[in-house]
């Protein structure tokens, strides 16, 4: 009957204490108990401990030792009160064991992620930097064959100015992207850079998934059309981490990638039929998810998952068009 109240101990707990109290009382005047710190009054007293400030759990443990054996016939003993007083002192402590370390293991988790938050985005910086340099390479060319053929065919020469200046606002808007996120962080990365990829290596990501033993299928919707390199790279990225968290997560299962091109961007989204249970969603910061979402989020987008009513789990990222043409002209 008395650890009827514990069912409210996390909304009111000091009143839990105190209502569990009462009817240690009244159960010891009608049936007198020998052992007065019970299991009950343990809980009852931990949850304050875990919840209240200092003084309140001083005076709740006050309360936990004397009130039971106040509601005894006899006067108690030196040993009844050493013992309670024990009992009390160990639960408090270790609440306050377990609230320190608690709090650790949060602020190690915090750590952890704003670390892998900005490794994504050095990351991130480099890849945006091979494609600035990329369009800088390609402006270079095309100035040079417009000035060549600038008197001989003016055509020609016409044409490869109007791809530079394209090529001139492609880079612009990179380079911006790049400074949001150079601004993250001053580390500098040793790591040599490669070729990034793009859209056009999805498919090869799909096959590579279907070797791994993870049947995996794409379906394009919309009319294609190519992409700002930077979107194309934040499109890959993002499949090739959702089809590795489903390699590792989503036990036997089947894999669909759906990219729809729309007017204004695309959407991207990738679901299993697994069984599995993500890390991220048992008390796990999830990495994987976070540098996910840090793309999207670069990108002016945003990203979401997680797991299906009738089972999987799903990654839906919404990326705008970044690169417009009228971007080259504020």
């Amino acid at each position: 009957m008395s650890a009827l109240p514990l069912l409210a101990r996390r909304r009111a707990p000091v009143l839990t204490l105190g209502a569990v109290l009462l009817l240690g009382l009244e159960t010891n005047a009608s049936v007198p108990m020998t052992q007065h710190f019970n299991a009950t009054l343990a809980v009852a007293l931990f949850t304050v401990a875990r919840t209240q400030v200092a003084i309140v759990v001083v005076l709740a443990s006050l309360a936990a030792v004397m009130v039971p054996l106040a509601g005894r016939l006899t006067w108690p003993s030196l040993v009844d009160v050493l013992g309670s007083g024990f009992a009390g002192a160990l639960v408090v402590i270790t609440a306050a064991v377990i609230e320190r370390c608690q709090r650790d293991i949060a602020a190690k988790r915090e750590l952890l992620a704003d670390r892998a938050v900005a490794a994504e985005r050095r990351r991130i910086a480099r890849e945006l930097h091979d494609i600035v340099a990329h369009h800088i390479t390609t402006m270079q060319l095309m100035a040079g064959g417009a000035r060549t053929n600038l008197v001989r065919a003016p055509d020609a020469a016409r044409e490869a100015l109007v791809a530079l200046e394209s090529s001139g606002r492609m880079a612009l808007s990179e380079m911006r992207q790049l400074l949001d996120v150079l601004r993250a962080g001053d580390e500098t990365e040793e790591q040599p850079t490669t070729p990034q990829p793009g859209i056009g290596e999805l498919k090869q990501s799909i096959a590579e998934s279907c070797r791994a033993g993870l049947p995996t299928t794409l379906v394009v919707r919309g009319e294609e059309r190519p992409l700002p390199p930077s979107l194309g790279l934040a499109v890959f990225r993002i499949v090739q981490e959702a089809l590795t968290n489903a390699r590792k997560h989503a036990g036997k299962a089947q894999v669909s990638v759906t990219l729809a091109y729309e007017p204004d961007g695309v959407v991207l989204e990738v679901s299993d039929d697994g069984v599995g249970l993500r890390p991220e969603f048992d008390g796990v910061s999830g990495y994987g998810l976070i540098g996910m979402r840090e793309r999207a989020v670069l990108h002016g987008g945003t990203m979401e998952a997680g797991p299906l009513d009738d089972g999987g789990f799903r990654v839906l990222a919404q990326l705008p068009l970044k690169a417009k043409q009228g971007r080259g002209n504020e």
